[in-house]
């Protein structure tokens, strides 16, 4: 028998490993950056970490950051399947999974920015909801269809687990949404890479269950914060 459409679904949401760029702190945006070897190694940690559990499917960002890890997670998934009777899940590619549209500010850092365009730059500090970086995004361009994308795949899978393998500020979005954060005020809360979170979600909306867990990662280098 089916699940109720009123059942809860577990959504568990991971951001990618480490990237060069995360490293050197410069903006990534929709820029197409491979994992670096840190970052493969905690897409490897994560994934074992996962892979005890049963997913209905694993949906991920086109970009390779993303992309990568995800597929880490369905290799780990797969090596454990077949001891313990389980399937493995579907890896699905969504691109309103990406990270937010940073357009002309893409591979700078914030001090090039603020150097280039001070009086931009200065609206994005301020994190005016409705200010659009140039060529790019709004912060509430990204809240809407982070929500909106999150919330059509956990509707799909009632009273099953999902995961969900994106960048920063999609789970800043949805974490800001299931808090009832205003888009503009300060981010006071970690987005750490490869790190375990998880979400409920119910016809209510999102609970959140767990949040910035890295014990998986405790025995590699210090996990990157940005």
């Amino acid at each position: 028998m089916s699940a109720s459409a009123d059942a809860a679904t577990r959504v568990v949401m991971i951001r990618h490993g480490e990237t060069l760029w995360n490293r050197e702190r410069r903006i990534q945006g929709q820029t197409d950056t491979p994992l670096s070897d840190l970052g493969r190694a905690q897409a490897r940690a994560i994934g074992e970490r996962l892979s005890a559990m049963s997913f209905a499917a694993v949906y991920a960002s086109d970009l390779a950051r993303a992309r990568d890890t995800a597929g880490a997670i369905v290799s780990a998934i797969a090596a454990r399947a077949s001891a313990a009777a389980r399937t493995v899940p579907a890896l699905v590619l969504d691109t309103r999974l990406r990270e937010m549209h940073f357009g002309q500010w893409e591979g700078k850092t914030s001090a090039e920015i603020a150097a280039g365009d001070p009086l931009a730059h200065a609206r994005s500090r301020e994190r005016d909801p409705d200010f659009r970086i140039p060529g790019g995004e709004s912060f509430r361009d990204l809240h809407d269809r982070a929500v909106e994308a999150v919330g059509t795949h956990a509707r799909a899978h009632p009273g099953e687990t999902i995961c969900i393998v994106a960048h920063g500020g999609i789970l800043d979005m949805l974490y800001r949404h299931t808090h009832g954060i205003p888009l503009q005020a300060p981010r006071v809360f970690s987005l750490y890479n490869a790190a375990y979170n998880c979400f409920t979600h119910e016809a209510a909306g999102f609970r959140l269950e767990a949040w910035g867990d890295t014990a998986h990662l405790d025995s590699l280098s210090d996990a990157v914060v940005s």
